[in-house]
């Protein structure tokens, strides 16, 4: 394991490296590291233009999208031309810089077995036909690479997931299916092999074969037991897709700050969501988490997640796509250097998914798929 983690280390500093990639949503012009600053500094001391020339060059990767499920209600739709009936269309993902966005395949609750399964399986393919069907703003992406050639491209990568622990009916071979078909986050809630006394044997199995596959944890929602198991056992780094800091706001999908701190450890990644719920009704309610986070888990495991679709309300001055500038206006005024902010944006969840994949090979190659069954292993 210690090469392993060696390798992981190196892979870790992705974040870093992007500084130096080329590509602008809208575009296609180079950036090095020195030229971003020096453009940043000539944006003047106005931090809103700061913020979009800085994230013309890193832009947005976003955490959480609920857009599948709020399509499947309409009979029409055109995300290219704009869509007033939903936070999130390609005009407003360009005005906001997003360059990279997971589009969540959770369910309704209530939803068990195989009826979950097929659920699941339909928002897939919704979410295939929606892409496809929006060629010019959209690509489908299952890897740090791919989002990385779409950003460059012009276009917004489109990673699936977070999909339900529902939607694996508790068996490894559904779960190795919809990786297959291109799901790359599933969420360890909901099932009973992950529930308030934490993982399962079965659930332990679980998260062993996500990490041989490259499908990354999703720990926001999960019980605190479920967490902490699951930092131990993962050989990969985890997410928390919507999660923000319990100590600001004591909401039941916020992390604790012991827990903040071993995500640090383990270079975990915390998606801080932009919900008045979760966050707060304003952007410095949201700048103000992002800071407590960065403070204990460290600048490489924080990013963002808008959570737009989701039937959750925003923040002022962040009620769609579009308004990150906003935020990272909000973090220049702060004091969070250009460095920071590329991870927050960009860096961090490319290092993950890069993590996640040379975790994968690394595993494929000491184990078989696991045919374990629930009743064997929790009876």
């Amino acid at each position: 394991m210690a090469d392993l983690q060696d390798e992981l280390h190196t892979t870790a500093e992705v974040g870093e490296l992007d500084l130096d990639h080329p590509g602008r949503l809208g575009g296609f012009e180079p950036h090095t590291a020195e030229a971003v600053a020096g453009a940043v500094t000539e944006a003047g001391a106005d931090p809103l233009a700061r913020a979009h020339t800085l994230l013309a060059a890193h832009p947005v990767a976003d955490g959480y999208s609920g857009l599948p499920w709020a399509l499947r209600h309409l009979s029409w739709f055109d995300l290219e031309l704009g869509e007033s009936a939903v936070d999130t269309d390609v005009p407003r993902l360009r005005e906001g810089h997003v360059g990279a966005l997971f589009w969540s395949l959770h369910l309704p609750g209530g939803l068990v077995g195989e009826r979950a399964v097929g659920a699941t399986l339909e928002q897939l393919d919704l979410v295939k036909t929606v892409v496809a069907a929006h060629p010019e703003g959209l690509r489908m992406a299952e890897s740090a690479a791919q989002a990385t050639d779409a950003r460059n491209c012009g276009r917004v990568a489109v990673l699936l997931g977070p999909a339900g622990a529902a939607a694996l009916d508790d068996s490894l071979g559904i779960l190795r299916a919809l990786h297959a078909l291109g799901l790359r986050v599933l969420t360890l809630s909901g099932a009973s092999w992950a529930g308030e006394n934490g993982l399962t044997r079965f659930g332990e199995e679980v998260v062993r074969e996500m990490n041989r596959l490259g499908v990354l944890p999703d720990l926001s929602g999960a019980s605190d037991a479920t967490v902490r198991r699951a930092l131990t056992i993962s050989k990969a780094p985890v997410m928390c897709t919507r999660s923000a800091a319990r100590a600001l706001r004591p909401h039941p999908a916020n992390l604790p700050d012991d827990v903040l701190v071993e995500l640090g450890v383990t270079k975990g990644l915390c998606l801080v969501p932009l919900t008045a719920e979760q966050t707060g009704p304003t952007v410095r309610d949201v700048a103000d988490h992002l800071d407590h986070v960065r403070e204990l888990a460290g600048p490489e495991c924080v990013g963002l997640s808008g959570t737009y679709d989701s039937g959750a309300a925003h923040p002022q001055d962040l009620s769609d796509a579009s308004g990150y500038p906003r935020l990272i206006a909000e973090l220049l005024g702060r004091g969070w250097s250009e460095t920071d902010l590329a991870l927050l944006t960009w860096g961090n969840v490319q290092r993950v998914l890069r993590s996640a994949d040379f975790t994968s090979r690394a595993a494929r190659q000491r184990r078989e798929p696991s045919m374990a069954k629930i009743a064997e292993l929790d009876g």
